[in-house]
């Protein structure tokens, strides 16, 4: 208490002085963090480009070759083999060593080592075992070109870097957080790799992309070669077991099956996504079943499971290694080119070696048949001292040693003395002959590949990729994804009410007006009786202007919604009528849809989802000599402009109701609408393949392989299964033409049948689990050819051309049709179909959408309607 007071005295008189005081840290303090932080950088965090292992990592691999005997060990003995080198704690080392393992490429394993898909840990170190994979044996180790250093407590030596010939570092891939830095490589295909240092050898340009273990979707388009900045986005794989349950094959790197069902409940807890309950079924490869509740889309589904859930994820990747002791951020296309002129030079320094070696094995095999086959040793019998033996050998030797490559050492001479007596009784010729001209051939083979060094490692490559590439073929598909608007997918999990006269919207307004159903990241769009118009964020209540005769949920970029409007230009003003859209606002902003003159009022407002125009009865007052009291007007005949315009003048006069007369039909023209099948979705941008121009009341049809027939709306966040055949405009007057196989009657049968049931989907062949689509045509008068299997012993039956036309007349959908053959079928082959005109439809005619902000004068010029200069005038 003492020490407390006295601090607080010296502070409170260092606060009361005018003066302040500052201390420099000095002395160790000094120093201590940029040692902290060197030594996490460089012995802790981020892998070397040289092998692609942290410390930590190199130096478990180092004591599984120390320990290496073919057999497995426990892997509490490893860690503790690596604690000599190692000087951190056992737990440490033994997470790293499981997630090396759990990569399946450098360590064989054996026990419960966890599983990445579920997140399931792996079992204690005294329960599992491990050694070295063939993999690792092969291109990790080999000591006579390995640089060695001192362990931390100087009793042992550990290798600087280990000779690694294969870009460990991008297949493995490496996560790290030091200080001040971090590093996050992603891991990449085996066999890809492989294929991209070749390229690179040969001096071909190369591409790689990640590839994860836990396969899905990946889309790479900002990549950025994996350096800082770039981005890929991941997405589990997701398809539609039946129209209310969604299957979860493969989930998205970085999650687990655990983590990403956690998401999915959250998900579903905060109103985003509607779920029934989910099972997970997940043993050796994921399944996750994910049922819905009955009425609900499963396309929708689909995409709120990627805007909301952890089934889409973004990956930051960010290239940091360490070289000669410094962090470097550079690409994995400098990262994979580096490694590849890393292993032609350790490739290269084998060789050296072994070409050394071979040599002096040829040189010693040579003195020593000299020694031998000359009697050489005789000549030492005589000889008393030890000088007096080497002497006598080298004089021996000399005569017949000019064809050695290098001259003969005491070294050398010492050797042949060390033969014994039982080899060189049992020495024979031939044999020793035959020896050198096998290492003749070696040594003349080891240059060969010296002076063709990048040949000899592109066959390096080849013999890896043939020998462990079985079973690493990609297993991430990469895809571009398209963009889900979450405001789109995402479910109404709350309703919007309004109250209109004092100009409240929100979500808590319950005794008020119903609107809508919305979301809680919807926008809503108001329009107020004085021409005001504002858009803002769904709340539990807002104030938006009194009055108000429209609430809706705001759509951006929407330009088929046209607002119809007239209104009277401030007080005993002028009437205007307008047509226009909103596509691009700012938020909580109000904008003027009139002259912002006081007294402004709106006499009719319409919204229409696709450019509707009705047409409208305007009864003026009794005023004066008015001859003309009542008109229709058609709105079809007013241009479609920005919100911003003025409009076009209906009357001068003071008017005194304005009643609907007619519904109207869209005015806007038809939208091409095209299918990308690489995003497997619809767009309006040109991409993919032409479907057609639909209207606002045209549908798609769809086919599935499953004998599903379905017509939906042409919504472009559809999403269109793998299983789809037939996708194109609907035709109601087009028949479909099918021949499918009958599992319970074990024939095929042929039908033809109309759609008359829209937006539902039915099953249009037998519903036996054995029955299967063959074919379906959308053609006026298809065609198909049948092959009949051919008996033994018999002739073969003629194929058969069927105009499926003729053959079967148009019937219900539900019907069992005709049967084609009794006959065993082969194949059955569509043909070209017969020719057919079909007739021409009317299509009424297109009124074009004019996107201006600012009309001119003679836009808003008065035309007279030809029965007095003072009736009301229409542009």
């Amino acid at each position: 208490m003492e020490e407390n007071e006295d601090l607080n005295d010296a502070l409170n008189q260092d606060h009361d002085s005018s003066q302040e005081t500052l201390t420099k840290v000095t002395g160790m303090y000094k120093d201590w963090f940029l040692d902290y932080a060197s030594y996490v950088i460089l012995e802790r965090a981020v892998p070397a480009i040289e092998d692609g292992f942290k410390p930590v990592q190199r130096r478990i691999m180092h004591a599984l070759k120390e320990l290496d005997d073919g057999r497995y060990n426990k892997v509490a003995n490893v860690v503790g083999h690596t604690m000599q080198y190692h000087p951190h704690g056992d737990a440490s080392i033994a997470d790293a060593m499981v997630q090396i393992g759990q990569k399946d490429l450098l360590i064989d394993t054996q026990g419960n080592w966890g599983n990445i898909l579920t997140g399931d840990r792996a079992a204690a170190s005294r329960y599992i075992e491990a050694r070295l994979s063939k993999f690792a044996l092969e291109v990790t180790f080999s000591p006579k070109i390995t640089e060695w250093q001192q362990s931390y407590d100087g009793r042992k030596k550990e290798p600087v870097n280990l000779p690694v010939k294969f870009p460990l570092l991008l297949a493995q891939g490496a996560e790290g957080i030091a200080v001040g830095l971090s590093t996050k490589i992603l891991p990449h295909n085996f066999n890809e790799l492989i294929d991209a240092s070749i390229k690179h050898l040969r001096g071909q340009r190369f591409k790689i992309y990640p590839d994860f273990p836990t396969s899905g979707i990946i889309d790479v388009s900002n990549y950025n070669d994996g350096l800082r900045g770039g981005k890929i986005r991941v997405r589990a794989r997701i398809s539609q077991l039946d129209k209310n349950t969604l299957v979860i094959n493969e989930i998205p790197y970085g999650t687990n099956t655990s983590s990403l069902i956690d998401s999915i409940l959250k998900a579903n807890d905060k109103g985003k996504i509607k779920i029934k309950k989910i099972e997970d079924n997940t043993a050796a490869e994921v399944e996750i079943l994910v049922h819905l509740p009955s009425g609900l889309s499963p396309d929708k589904t689909i995409d709120a499971l990627y805007a909301f859930t952890a089934c889409e994820s973004s990956i930051s990747p960010l290239g940091c290694i360490i070289e000669d002791n410094k962090p470097l951020f550079i690409g994995v296309t400098e990262m994979l080119s580096r490694s590849a002129d890393l292993t032609v030079q350790l490739l290269k320094a084998e060789l050296e070696i072994l070409l050394q070696e071979l040599e002096e094995q040829w040189h010693f095999a040579s003195l020593e048949r000299i020694f031998i086959e000359n009697r050489i040793y005789r000549d030492i019998e005589e000889e008393e001292t030890w000088e007096g033996v080497i002497n006598a050998i080298d004089k021996g030797l000399k005569p017949y040693t000019k064809h050695l490559r290098r001259a003969v050492t005491q070294e050398d001479i010492t050797r042949l003395t060390e033969i014994r007596i039982k080899r060189i009784s049992k020495f024979d010729l031939d044999k020793a002959q035959q020896h050198l001209d096998n290492l003749e051939e070696k040594i003349a083979e080891v240059k060969n590949n010296l002076e063709h060094l990048i040949d000899f490692a592109i066959d390096y490559f080849k013999e890896l990729k043939k020998k462990y590439g079985k079973g690493r073929e990609r297993k991430s598909e990469i895809r571009v994804f398209d963009d889900i608007e979450a405001t789109k997918v995402v479910i109404r999990n709350t309703k919007l009410y309004v109250n209109r006269e004092e100009g409240f919207v929100g979500t808590s307004l319950r005794r008020d007006e119903y609107v809508t159903d919305c979301s809680d990241i919807d926008d809503i769009i108001v329009f107020t009786k004085d021409a005001k118009m504002m858009v803002t964020k769904v709340d539990s209540k807002t104030f938006v202007g009194k009055n108000i005769i429209h609430v809706a949920v705001f759509k951006k970029k929407d330009k088929r919604t046209i607002y119809n409007m007239i209104y009277k230009d401030g007080k005993g003003g002028p009437s205007y009528i307008k047509r226009f859209n909103v596509t691009a606002i700012t938020r909580d902003k109000p904008y003027d849809l009139a002259n912002g003159k006081p007294l402004t009022d709106v006499f009719y407002f319409s919204a229409n989802p696709n450019g509707e125009a009705e047409v409208i009865t305007v009864n003026l007052r009794q005023v004066g000599s008015i001859k003309k009291l009542k008109w229709d007007l058609d709105f079809a005949d007013v241009l479609i402009k920005g919100r911003a315009s003025k409009g076009n003048l209906v009357t001068k006069y003071s008017v005194k109701r304005i009643e609907l007369k007619e519904k109207g039909v869209s005015t806007l023209k038809p939208r091409k609408i095209w299918f990308d099948d690489v995003v497997r979705r619809l767009n309006v941008d040109g991409r993919g393949d032409l479907l057609g121009d639909f209207r606002g009341s045209d549908l798609l049809l769809v086919v599935t392989q499953k004998g599903v027939v379905k017509t939906v709306p042409p919504d472009l966040s559809s999403r269109f299964d793998e299983d789809m055949i037939v996708l194109e405009k609907w035709n109601p007057n087009k028949p479909l033409s099918a021949i499918y196989y009958d599992g319970e009657k074990d024939r095929y049968y042929i039908k033809r049948f109309l759609i008359e049931n829209e937006n539902k989907e039915e099953l249009f062949i037998s519903e036996h689990p054995k029955s299967f689509l063959e074919l379906v045509s959308t053609d006026w008068r298809p065609v198909a050819e049948i092959e009949f299997v051919k008996p033994r012993g018999k002739d073969a039956k003629q194929n058969q051309i069927v105009d499926l036309e003729g053959f079967i007349s148009i019937k219900g959908i539900k019907a069992l049709g005709n049967q084609l053959t009794s006959e065993k079928v082969k194949n059955i082959n569509a043909l070209e179909p017969l020719p057919y005109e079909e007739p021409e439809m009317h299509q009424p005619e297109d009124i074009e959408v004019v996107d201006e902000e600012n009309v001119t004068p003679e836009d808003r010029k008065e035309v007279s309607n030809g029965e007095d200069a003072d009736q009301p005038t229409l542009f």
